[in-house]
This record gives C-alpha cells, structure tokens and sequence, in this order.
C-alpha cells in the first residue's frame, strides 16, 4: 500500500524546514542518528528492530504526481518547492546495528549521512518503524527470557493500534524468540509460522462442547486444539479423553488443550492428571488471557505444566513501556559537529560508533560510545547498510536476524536478564574525546558573539 510508503507519512514541520533549506542553499552533508535516551523503569536492555523497514522506506523514497499536486494546491508553500520534491531521492549513507542487537541509552542505533533536506525528511517515518518495533522486540526478549524455552505464539493482532502495528508486532516478537504468531498475513509476507486453535464461539454454536470437540478434530485430525474453558475446564479435560478413546482406533489424537482463564497453574495441573490418565501424554497444554514475562514467570515458579504460550495485549502494546525517548537529531552539518544542549535532552556530538567488550564467557560486560574515527576496543556495532542511496548488501533472511537476536540474549549476564531494574545499570562509556569535543562546543556557543 502505497500510503505506508508515502514521503507525505510525516510531520507537517518536515516539508516547511526542507521549504526553508532549498530557499537557504542549505545542501551540505549532515549527520543524524537515532537513539534512546533512557530506559523504562524495570527495563534493562532494548532490542533494535524495524531495521528493513526503514531501510525499505529510505530506498523507495519519492512522491508520486498525486502528492506533488497536492503540495501545489495545499496553499502551505511557495510554487516551486513540489518541483524541487519531484527530484528529491535519497544518495546518502546509513550505518546501523543489525536487527535482533541488544543495545543501551545513548548508543546510535542507525546514523544517517546525506545532504541535509534527504536526512532531515526521513525523521518521522524512520523514528516511527524503528521506534515500534524496537518497544515489542524490546517487551518480546523479556517475555522469552521468563518463559525459560517454553513455546510462545503472539496473538496481539486484534488489540493492537491498527493494522500495521499488529503486522510489525508479529514480525518483532518473532524477531525476538517467538515461535509464531495467530496473524496469518506475517506468515504470507516473511514466512513466520502461523498458529491458532478455536474459539468460544466455535464451542457456543454447537450444541454441545463434545459436539464441537468431535467436529473439529475430525477437520483437523493431525493438529487438533482444542479449547476446553468455555463452560466447565476440567470437565471438558474428561471430555476430550473420551472422545480420544473413541477415535484412538482410527489413530487420530488431539495435539493439545488451551486454557484461557481461570487459575491457570491449578487448572492446568488438573488437566494434566486428566490428559495423563487417558494415554495423552503427548497432548501439550497451551495457555492464554492476558499473560505477560510476570504471569509466566509467576506461572513456571508454581510448576505449571504449560508447555505453551499465548501472548497478546500486553506485547502488541508493551502495556508496562508503550513508549521509548527515542529521537533522531542532528549531530554533524557540513563538516561541523553539533549539539543540542537543552537541560536533559544534551546530545554527544559528531558522528559515533559503538564499540562492545565481553569476558572470557561471551558475556556483554561494557560499551563505548566514541567518535567514528576513534580507534576502539572491542566489536564495533554499527555496520554499514546503504551506501550512495543502494544497499551495501542483500538483506538478511528474518530467520537469521532471529538467529543472531537469539546469540544476543544468551550474552547478557545473569543480571541483565531479570524482569526489575538491575542492581547496577550496565557501563556505557563515552569516550575522553567525545567528552572533549562537547565541551568545546560548550565552550564555543557561550562565548559572546
């Protein structure tokens, strides 16, 4: 859809200052990169994403005949600005740190280098794509770290904000350890695997519950779920055994149970003792309603026997940390750094890298913010991706990206991995000489004119 391409998906601010840059001559190269300020509380890492996203925008980006008339006719600019916007494609560079990287407050997570009015264009949109899926990735690695290797399936779609947030959810919480997701169209455009059971209103249509049990595992006989807490949970557990034993000469099983409310690590206990009764030991249970890392923690600490589970409302809209201070400012034009020094919101000046360093175990254990021209101690985390407006190389298949997402979790210590604040945050150093090209630019903007 062409909408979500749209160089018009942004803030009005942007089009009135590239107005002002054309009229100024303003085309130097300028430098921007994107970070977060600071992290929620009880949050002690974010995990980068949206990446191919933006760059999916970035590439593509131009305005179509439709919106150049309707500049022209808006009234808001002067009559050659839409002809100035009809040539306007991004030749810049961008640097960023792969999808599925666990980063820090204050650590450039793309940089973009361009002419000043095809960088500062790309502020909203690019913002907007990483920002989302940066907040469900970051909700999605602590609800894979609490679910300590138990199968989770996002089923957030129908309580997201909109269409395209559901779909970048899915794409994310996949990204980050999910196994799948209930949004059928995620698995048609990146091939994640799709998963669902029934309804209550598949159960309430039918005259009885083994009516409707009988029914869909007759549909369905190698991938029966069957969901048992419409009316009495254990006694549809009863249900389900006998409707097993009926079926078990014609070899056809269900696959699992879902509970979806009610004390879930009692029920699901019960359950348990009924499945195991009845020979269906191999029938996993699978639980959903309103669960988050808390309630599965919680949930695996009582020694539920789930083997599975569902994760919506409280992933697709990061209910604790819906919001990230993320921003995208400018840090370098024409040559000279610059700073914003507004009372918390400073910036480090120049263009940056990120250097990481690990103990002996692989184990992430401080970071280093310095310019890019520093020599650094350690892996360098921002990589080149688009160089002169083109891919620098093929973009990664999503099962890598989940891949590499899945070696950056196992790399955090033990006490990054909890679901509170840390007992020490983790060390992101700046480096002496981004400290001293600060001051002096402190220095400079104070002098007296």
């Amino acid at each position: 859809m062409h909408l979500l391409s749209s160089p018009l998906l942004t803030d009005l601010y942007q089009l009135t200052m590239l107005q002002a840059y054309f009229a100024g001559g303003m085309n130097g190269t300028a430098v921007f990169e994107l970070f977060v300020r600071k992290l929620p509380e009880g949050r002690n890492f974010f995990m980068a994403a949206g990446l191919e996203q933006a760059l999916a925008f970035i590439g593509q980006l131009r305005f179509t005949d439709e919106e150049l008339q309707w500049i022209e006719a808006s009234g808001l600019f002067r009559p050659d600005f839409a002809r100035r916007l009809a040539e306007l494609r991004f030749t810049g560079d961008v640097h960023a740190m792969p999808e599925g990287t666990v980063f820090f407050p204050n650590e450039p997570v793309l940089r973009v280098t361009a002419p000043l009015p095809e960088a500062q264009l790309l502020e909203t949109r690019v913002l907007n794509l990483i920002h989302l899926e940066t907040v469900i990735a970051s909700k999605a690695a602590r609800v894979v770290l609490a679910a300590e290797g138990k199968r989770l399936i996002d089923f957030g779609l129908r309580r997201s904000h909109g269409a395209e947030a559901g779909l970048l959810a899915a794409r994310a919480a996949y990204l980050a350890g999910f196994e799948g997701t209930s949004t059928v169209y995620a698995g048609c455009e990146w091939g994640i695997p799709v998963f669902g059971t029934m309804a209550h209103s598949f159960v309430q249509a039918h005259r009885t519950e083994a009516q409707a049990f009988e029914r869909f595992i007759e549909v369905f006989p190698d991938n029966a779920v069957l969901l048992i807490d419409t009316y009495d949970t254990v006694g549809a557990a009863h249900k389900v055994a006998e409707i097993s034993r009926a079926l078990a000469a014609r070899g056809i099983r269900p696959k699992g149970v879902r509970l979806d409310s009610g004390n879930l690590a009692q029920l699901s206990r019960e359950v348990r003792a009924v499945l195991d009764a009845a020979d269906l030991r191999d029938a996993f249970i699978f639980a959903s309603g309103n669960l988050d890392e808390y309630r599965i923690a919680g949930l695996l600490a009582q020694g539920a026997p789930i083997d599975a589970f569902g994760v919506g409302s409280s992933l697709v809209t990061s209910s604790d940390a819906p919001v990230l201070d993320a921003v995208y400012k400018l840090q370098e034009y024409d040559g000279t750094a610059r700073r914003k020094r507004s009372p918390g919101k400073a910036t480090w000046p120049g263009r940056k890298q990120v250097y990481r360093r690990c103990d002996a175990d692989g184990r992430v254990v401080r970071d280093l913010v310095t310019l890019e021209t520093e020599p650094g101690d350690g892996e360098a985390l921002l990589e080149p991706v688009m160089r002169n407006g083109r891919r620098t190389a093929q973009a990664p298949s999503l099962q890598a990206s989940r891949t590499y997402a899945r070696s950056q979790l196992d790399r955090l210590p033990v006490w990054l991995r909890t679901l509170s604040d840390s007992v020490e945050p983790y060390r992101v150093e700046i480096s002496p000489s981004l400290v001293a090209l600060a001051e002096t630019l402190d220095r400079a903007s104070s002098a007296p004119a």
